[in-house]
């Protein structure tokens, strides 16, 4: 079996995530490329795609949502992702039934749910919902009325994982930081879930743009179960390899390896960026491997990729006429690529807060991004 080297692995992900060089895609295209972009927060999104599609103009993302050509939607490892409608309708219903046990373990919400029937509370739920999107605070405030003596917040919170939802308009457009506003899936889109789409099917499409991978992180990526069989079932659709520490990998049997020379520009990733969430291993990447803390995306804290691995991490302090872009290298860098990494850092500057004055700050390794 054909041995992977790390390297090769780093440039056929980057080349399949389109950061070796910017595509000629619409966002629904990439979207339905990488099976959605990682939609936590406002910005992600559009920072993925900045740095995936050449021109890439933001107003796209707002008037694909307004149009209902692209939705957020929890879907894979139970976090909000922007896709497409046909992903939105035939990914839910793998997802689901994962998400419908969350509200009722006893570690949610130190124990709120307990007691109540799951049946009941989804039943109150879709009633409360109905077919008009509604916000989080008028879902809250039915919530304390039909469970007086139950924490709403937590009430709310078991709804959104019981019933398929996603989140409309004004949530997630460009310059727009609207909490969410919450529709079932059925009514927005109008069409109901697809559960007829095959697990194996959505595996070959992750190996298409994550791949080669093992089983475990197909896993990571998904937080479903059941990798082996379903790719078992692909049967000659699918190839294995191994890597340098000899787990086996699979990819789409068509899928090109890329070379392992090739350049790899800077790219400065969004927070919560699918190329750092999608593996169990993610040495192809990050090089020590570990995982990426979460706590420091939700700050807003983002990866900076040099030669193709994470070399550093970068924040945006905008703040009256001025906008600021720290960055903390993890390691010495050479002057060519200091200089490559801080006119990618302009370029995103300037695409982020055009009304601003832009002002890019390389500090020490491992600074304190904090101004």
């Amino acid at each position: 079996m054909v041995k992977l080297s790390n390297r090769i692995l780093n440039r056929t992900l980057l080349a399949r995530q389109h950061l070796l060089e910017r595509s000629t895609l619409t966002v629904p295209q990439l979207c339905d490329h990488l099976i959605g972009l990682q939609a936590q927060d406002m910005l992600p999104p559009f920072v993925a795609s900045w740095s995936r599609i050449a021109d890439f103009d933001p107003e796209t993302i707002s008037a694909g949502l307004e149009e209902r050509a692209l939705v957020r939607i929890t879907l894979m490892r139970g976090t909000i992702h922007l896709v497409t409608p046909p992903d939105a309708l035939r990914i839910a219903p793998h997802i689901q039934p994962e998400l419908e046990k969350i509200p009722f373990r006893k570690g949610f919400n130190f124990g709120a749910m307990i007691g109540l029937d799951p049946e009941q509370v989804r039943i109150h739920g879709e009633a409360v919902l109905g077919e008009q999107p509604m916000s989080a605070a008028q879902m809250r405030a039915r919530a304390a009325e039909l469970y007086p003596d139950r924490d709403p917040g937590a009430v709310l919170q078991a709804w959104l994982y019981q019933l398929p939802v996603l989140q409309t308009p004004p949530r997630g457009r460009w310059g727009d930081s609207s909490r969410p506003v919450w529709s079932r899936v059925q009514p927005w889109l109008g069409a109901p879930l697809d559960p007829g789409y095959p697990l194996a099917e959505l595996l070959l499409r992750y190996l298409r743009a994550f791949g080669p991978a093992t089983t475990m992180d197909m896993q990571t990526w998904s937080k479903l179960t059941g990798m082996k069989p379903a790719v078992t079932a692909l049967g000659d659709r699918v190839r294995t390899y191994t890597d340098e520490r000899g787990r086996t990998l699979y990819d789409a049997a068509d899928a090109e390896l890329a070379d392992p020379d090739l350049p790899a520009p800077v790219r400065l990733l969004g927070w919560y960026d699918n190329v750092v969430l999608s593996h169990q291993d993610r040495t192809r990447v990050i090089a020590d491997g570990s995982a990426p803390l979460l706590r420091n995306f939700a700050t807003q804290v983002s990866i900076v990729l040099v030669d193709g691995f994470a070399a550093g991490v970068y924040k945006v302090f905008a703040k009256g006429e001025s906008a600021r872009l720290r960055i903390a290298p993890n390691r010495e860098w050479t002057p060519a690529e200091r200089d490559a990494v801080e006119a990618e850092a302009h370029a995103l500057l300037t695409f982020l807060e055009p009304a601003r004055t832009p002002r890019v700050e390389i500090l020490g390794i491992g600074a304190d991004l904090r101004p």
